[in-house]
């Protein structure tokens, strides 16, 4: 009997699900396309005509990975104002850093896959900014504007795209200390207290006043509560 033919479609997503614990393990230079290949079930000819390129297969890797993502909704529907600034803030700490709203397994590979890519050439991670500069980072000056157009904000504060840039790093930093499945830093505090923590550093680091931060730090941990009720 010969092999099932599948839809196209189906076809790039099992080629993608097969490639990414791939790259996550080996990176790419270390992943070989017979491997992938051989996981996806298709020859490399096959893989060739879905995706030519290292950035054909990354770009698929993102939009996949995207696709359907409830937090893009909530976040698109932030009125600009320094309560929808930590309450992104709070979206961030809660996927980024926490892996919340996330299988955990799922977790594991992206921040791996980032890793390795920045180990190398850095492109899927340079995808991954275009994107979020594209998706995310109008809302956040939207609201880092709306924060200092009230007041909210203390002087000079620093450049506000920037200061999303070193949120995030903050963030993927603290998620990447608990790939090797034994935290590596020596954080204090339960997952709760970890998050508020968190919030709080971010805030003060993109130049929120201690009055604004304490009237709005609750709009961060309000987007986390399925997952702490949880923990």
């Amino acid at each position: 009997m010969g092999k099932i033919r599948l839809p196209a479609e189906e076809r790039r997503v099992g080629i993608v699900e097969a490639a990414k614990p791939l790259f996550a393990r080996h990176g790419f230079a270390g992943t070989t396309t017979r491997q992938i290949a051989r996981a996806a079930g298709v020859s490399e000819a096959l893989l060739f005509q879905h995706f030519p390129s290292k950035a054909a297969l990354y770009r698929e890797i993102l939009r996949l990975g995207c696709e359907g993502e409830p937090g893009l909704e909530r976040l698109g529907a932030l009125e600009p104002s320094t309560r929808s600034l930590c309450e992104l803030i709070g979206m961030l700490i809660g996927h980024v850093a926490l892996g919340e709203q996330c299988d955990a397994c799922e977790k594991d590979v992206d921040d791996r896959l980032a890793l390795h890519s920045l180990l190398e050439d850095g492109e899927y991670v340079r995808l991954v900014a275009e994107w979020m500069v594209e998706r995310i980072q109008p809302t956040y000056k939207a609201c880092f504007d709306a924060a200092a157009r009230v007041g909210d904000l203390r002087p000079g504060a620093g450049d506000g795209a920037n200061a999303f840039w070193f949120a995030y790093h903050v963030a993927a930093m603290s998620a990447f200390g608990r790939l090797s499945g034994r935290g590596a830093y020596p954080y204090q505090g339960g997952r709760d207290e970890l998050a508020a923590d968190l919030a709080r550093f971010i805030l003060r680091g993109i130049g929120l006043t201690d009055a604004a931060l304490e009237t709005n730090i609750a709009a961060a941990a309000l987007q986390r509560p399925a997952a702490s009720a949880a923990a």
